[in-house]
């Protein structure tokens, strides 16, 4: 212990920092993991495909009404703007506390069409709006922590509201006749709590609610990318609120258990990203792009082995999520799995397109895979069933990953020197694996002796290659976290 214990303390900050981030993220995911089995059972399929409509629902308007100023402008303004960081996250704010309350001024005048057309009640929408300010009241706080590598404090808050919220949600749950309400409630008004000290700290010390010059750069920046969040939001969403509208509650309650207990893996995502872009951006900035490749392809591993497992135990995972109503809901994890490894690819290209605000790629790049996830949708659920779902999905975000490959060489080749910051051939090599696999284990499904024959083939081929991934694993951590 105390030999872990030293090795922890000469550790240096970005590496306890990214451990702290993954630890963090690994907990809140596990406790996800744990309460959804119980909400599933609390809930019937109606009522839990009715509440991820309404999460669909957020993810999409929240876009809208914030801008969401705390993602690629606020990211890039820390690092572009160093010299008056508390002015510039104070006046981000500001913008975002003024912009949240004039649309909750439009939805109050015209209440009764927003309520028909969301398909929800003026209570969560009111809570919808109190979720969406709040949330994005945290993300700046938390942004700046990440950049500053300060985990500490974002670590404790973090795991408070992972516990709190669930632990509320679940005890007042139980004597309610409105579920559904009850549980979007106490996670606004928990976050509200552990969150809303962070707005006045962050517009006290920085005394700029507002700046035209700031606000008109952030608007600026975001306005043009609004395009873009909203069509990767559709991407990520428009399957529950399609299969709602198509097939039914019920329905939309099986996805959505197969679309959670998938997106847990995104947890491998997050947590990478969240110390990776902010190093990649450096790395942009400084042209050091031979030093990007040794991160992409190990990472790329370490998503497709996380998300493999998952495919592999998909008969397993659903029978602890949920009681046998869900059951159908194994089919769909392996490709909405398989999209989660994509999810993380296409970031590694994106941060060129960011950074250079090419605002444009961007924009092209998800209108079209939102756009061919929409048309894809309403053909292949009405033919195919809300299973499909899951393939068109699939389908869109390599087709979105690839745009943002293209997007970002032609950055390399008008700006930079024609430079090549991956090896296209080993992306595709690494996919293809991956997706070969993900496919092999879908006919195994119907059969648990092949299931865990192939299971235990891939565990036997990854001991054997462990030094391999060991290195791997090595080059990522002390690639990232060696001194400039």
């Amino acid at each position: 212990m105390r030999k872990l214990l030293s090795k922890y303390q000469k550790m240096p900050v970005q590496v306890k920092a990214s451990l702290w981030f993954l630890i963090c993220s690994f907990i809140t995911r596990g406790i996800a993991f744990i309460t959804t089995p119980i909400y599933t059972r609390m809930m019937t399929t109606e009522e839990f495909g009715r509440y991820n409509v309404y999460t669909s629902w957020y993810a999409i308007i929240i876009v809208i009404v914030t801008m969401k100023l705390s993602d690629g402008v606020y990211t890039q303004g820390l690092i572009k703007f160093d010299d008056k960081r508390n002015s510039f996250s104070s006046a981000l704010q500001g913008l975002t506390f003024t912009l949240t309350l004039f649309w909750l001024l439009i939805y109050y005048l015209f209440n009764d069409f927003w309520n028909d057309l969301f398909h929800l009640s003026k209570s969560e929408m009111i809570a919808m709006f109190v979720a969406m300010w709040i949330v994005t009241v945290f993300n700046f706080w938390a942004s700046e922590q990440r950049v500053l590598l300060q985990y500490k404090r974002l670590v404790l808050i973090t795991l408070c509201v992972a516990v709190v919220t669930p632990v509320i949600s679940i005890l007042l749950m139980r004597g309610s006749d409105h579920k559904v309400v009850t549980r979007i409630w106490v996670s606004a008004i928990v976050s509200l709590i552990f969150y809303s000290w962070m707005f006045f700290y962050q517009i006290r010390r920085g005394k700029c609610f507002y700046s035209k010059e700031i606000w008109k750069y952030a608007v600026a920046f975001n306005l043009p990318l609004i395009p873009h969040y909203l069509s990767q939001t559709v991407l990520n969403s428009s399957d529950r609120i399609m299969i709602e509208r198509m097939v039914g509650d019920s329905s939309a309650g099986i996805y959505s258990l197969a679309y959670s207990v998938s997106l847990i893996m995104l947890i491998f995502n997050t947590s990478l990203l969240n110390t990776l872009n902010p190093w990649i951006y450096q790395r942009i900035k400084s042209r050091e792009y031979e030093r990007m490749a040794s991160i992409a392809y190990p990472a790329l591993i370490c998503i497709a082995i996380v998300n493999i497992t998952l495919i592999a135990f998909a008969p397993e995972a659903v029978k602890f999520f949920a009681p046998k109503t869900y059951y159908e809901a194994i089919w769909i994890i392996p490709p909405v799995a398989m999209s989660v490894y994509f999810q993380f690819m296409y970031s590694l290209f994106a941060d060129f397109e960011f950074y250079y605000e090419k605002s444009k790629y961007i924009t092209i790049a998800t209108m079209t895979g939102a756009i061919i996830n929409i048309l894809l949708n309403y053909v292949c659920i009405k033919r195919l069933g809300y299973i499909a779902a899951g393939y068109t999905t699939l389908f869109c975000y390599i087709i979105y990953a690839f745009m943002h490959y293209c997007f970002m060489m032609k950055i390399c080749k008008t700006l930079l020197n024609d430079v090549h910051p991956y090896d296209l051939k080993k992306i595709i090599w690494i996919s293809l694996c991956f997706i070969a696999i993900g496919i092999l284990y879908i006919f195994t499904y119907s059969n648990i002796t092949a299931r865990y024959s192939l299971t235990i083939m891939l565990g036997i081929a990854l001991f054997v290659k462990r030094e391999m991934l060991i290195k791997y694993i090595q080059s990522f951590l002390f690639a990232r976290n060696k001194k400039d």
